[in-house]
């Protein structure tokens, strides 16, 4: 059995890999470690995930799928969310969660019988369920409230779009310019390597110019 953790983050200025160490210490209360990591951004409502599909990819019959939360997963529509159920039967992954204390016994050694084994299936796949029809509602509903407040700014003609961090891109050039590497930034600021790299262009260009 290995366990492989899938770290997702909606956008590119999010940062991926924000729970990579609560979950090594989550496998490791378990007596558990993580084989491998699979790290993406990604919106949660669509199912072209490469990283994801690398890791069912990988995978071996009976491993595990860790995540920090369920809707790491399944903030998908119903008609993907039993694609990706299907994808991840037809090998036989359990997924574990931090936050879903009935799959963690997936992390314990199995009976002889299968009867634990079972039972923890047909109960995950109750949870799971719900877990995921929870994310997809909270999701919607943050969608709709969002395109509502656009739309009340875009009639009131107070609409500007989405404006850069810049207080935070300011204090990524500074970290930048005195030294410190990408991870070290990232660890500092938990941000994206995305936005890092931005960061250094805008600056390789003022220089240039300079």
């Amino acid at each position: 059995m290995f366990i492989r953790a899938y770290l997702r983050a909606s956008t590119q200025e999010q940062n991926a890999e924000r729970a990579r160490e609560s979950l090594v210490q989550f496998a490791a209360n378990h007596g558990q470690r993580i084989a491998a990591f699979y790290v993406e951004n990604v919106s949660g409502a669509t199912l072209h995930r490469p990283e994801l599909m690398k890791l069912i990819a990988d995978s071996g019959e009976g491993d595990i799928v860790l995540v920090e939360q369920i809707d790491r997963l399944a903030r998908l529509k119903q008609s993907d969310w039993d694609s990706l159920k299907q994808k991840l039967a037809a090998k036989r992954l359990a997924i574990v969660s931090p936050e879903l204390p009935t799959s963690w016994l997936a992390l314990e050694k199995k009976d002889d019988t299968g009867f634990t084994d079972s039972i923890l299936r047909a109960v995950n796949a109750m949870m799971l369920d719900m877990l995921a029809a929870v994310a997809r509602k909270d999701y919607e509903d943050r969608r709709r409230r969002q395109f509502q407040g656009i739309h009340k700014a875009k009639t009131e003609g107070k609409y500007q779009g989405r404006q850069p961090d810049l207080k935070r891109r300011q204090h990524i050039a500074s970290l930048l310019k005195s030294g410190h590497s990408y991870s070290e930034i990232q660890e500092m600021l938990s941000c994206s390597r995305h936005i890092i790299a931005s960061v250094a262009k805008e600056q390789r260009q003022a220089d240039a110019v300079a």
